[in-house]
């Protein structure tokens, strides 16, 4: 059964593999890398809801070397051969939970969110050709981890197929934190954090200070990132994650995606990489993506020698500023879990973040199955789940 689920949509795609980069050839699916770039970066400019974690620049770097993530398929929706209107990195559903049952499942970016990039202009007619294609993989349903549920992404799914006298199927949501960058920055840390904690993280800051002048650095360019980015690497690895096995520069592969991932973005203008220093050591460290009007706040390392400081908020503080002071920003998506102890606080915003399960037929009972076994799956998981994370927010709490 295992190899059946893994198996079916890779046949089917690998029989198509001669006509692959010709999507008018009738391919269901193709490998991911033998999207045209060029046609894939037209997308994400007309897209209908931003998503930086699906940028080309970066979708591709992480399927060429990121660990456990490399090899996805794209599930693809063309006008014509040279028009791309629509796009999903999957991978089968025995790879992303291990269940053997036909269904595609959108591909982990690094990054979590997953929502489909859709040509705002024609997103109803990239869903229906999404639809089709994921059937004639073989596909019974689609599953959209970590997805935006009230963007335009979701609701021309939404809208398509209640036409079809169906619905999507949340299974499981929470909000997370973002930053609605449109007002004053002072204003904005003053009504979520209040005078007293502000005052008390001044306090820390000029403590801080005393090992060096504070000041708040962002590198944009491709020279500049190229430097910055190694300071991230080593800045995580000191750390919590590091000693976990997790930070990205603990594995080859990982190291080689965000290298790639940062020069790329660099060179579009789609990531910043920001640093807080004390004189000429770095406490603090985060890459930000930019995807139209919206920022990605990816990842976060800090120098623990310095934790009482509180180095990781702090430098969230200056770049809540920056952001608030960019006019091409509106909001900052945290990429956070829910109920991150650390930004929570800082950003009051919320984005409604889920996973979605996509039926492809009407009354279909093999979608039954499969979401029963995804809720069997929960049930067992879930109060593991719990304790981990609870454990790494508390860890992550800077």
């Amino acid at each position: 059964m295992a190899d059946i689920a893994e198996t079916s949509t890779a046949r089917r795609a690998s029989s198509t593999d001669a006509n692959a980069r010709v999507p008018g050839s009738g391919a269901a699916v193709m490998p991911l890398a033998g999207v045209s770039v060029a046609q894939w970066r037209a997308l994400s400019e007309r897209a209908a809801e931003p998503n930086g974690y699906y940028l080309p620049e970066w979708e591709l770097a992480v399927n060429a070397s990121a660990r456990g993530r490399a090899d996805a398929a794209a599930l693809g929706a063309w006008r014509d051969p040279s028009h791309l209107i629509g796009l999903v990195p999957v991978i089968s559903m025995w790879r992303a939970y291990k269940i053997p049952l036909p269904a595609l499942v959108s591909a982990d970016p690094y990054g979590t969110l997953c929502t489909p990039l859709l040509d705002a202009d024609m997103a109803e007619e990239a869903v229906t050709s999404i639809l089709r294609r994921a059937r004639r993989a073989g596909a019974h349903a689609l599953i959209f981890r970590a997805t935006s549920l009230d963007g335009p992404a979701m609701k021309a799914f939404t809208d398509v197929l209640r036409r079809g006298r169906m619905q999507p199927l949340v299974l499981q949501s929470h909000v997370r934190a973002c930053l609605d960058a449109t007002g004053n920055a002072d204003d904005v840390l003053r009504e979520a954090l209040g005078t007293k904690k502000l005052k008390e993280l001044r306090r820390q800051r000029n403590r801080l200070a005393e090992h060096g002048a504070v000041h708040f650095e962002v590198a944009r360019t491709p020279a500049e990132t190229a430097t910055a980015i190694e300071t991230f690497l080593k800045l995580e690895a000191s750390g919590w994650k590091g000693q976990r096995g997790t930070a990205l520069g603990q594995d080859e592969g990982d190291a080689a995606f965000i290298r790639r991932a940062v020069a790329a973005l660099a060179g579009t203008a789609q990531c910043e990489i920001v640093t807080l220093r004390a004189g000429e050591t770095p406490v603090a460290s985060a890459i930000v993506l930019h995807h139209h009007d919206r920022a990605f706040y990816f990842k976060l390392g800090v120098d623990e020698r310095f934790a009482k400081y509180s180095p990781g908020v702090q430098l969230t503080l200056d770049l809540t500023r920056h952001l608030c002071a960019d006019p091409d920003i509106s909001t900052v998506d945290s990429t956070a879990s829910p109920d991150h102890p650390m930004i929570n606080p800082i950003w009051r915003g919320r984005l409604a973040i889920g996973d979605v399960l996509i039926p492809l037929r009407r009354n279909d009972p093999v979608v039954s199955l499969i979401r029963g076994a995804l809720g069997l799956r929960g049930a067992i998981r879930e109060p593991a789940r719990r304790i981990v994370h609870f454990i790494r927010a508390r860890q992550e709490k800077s």
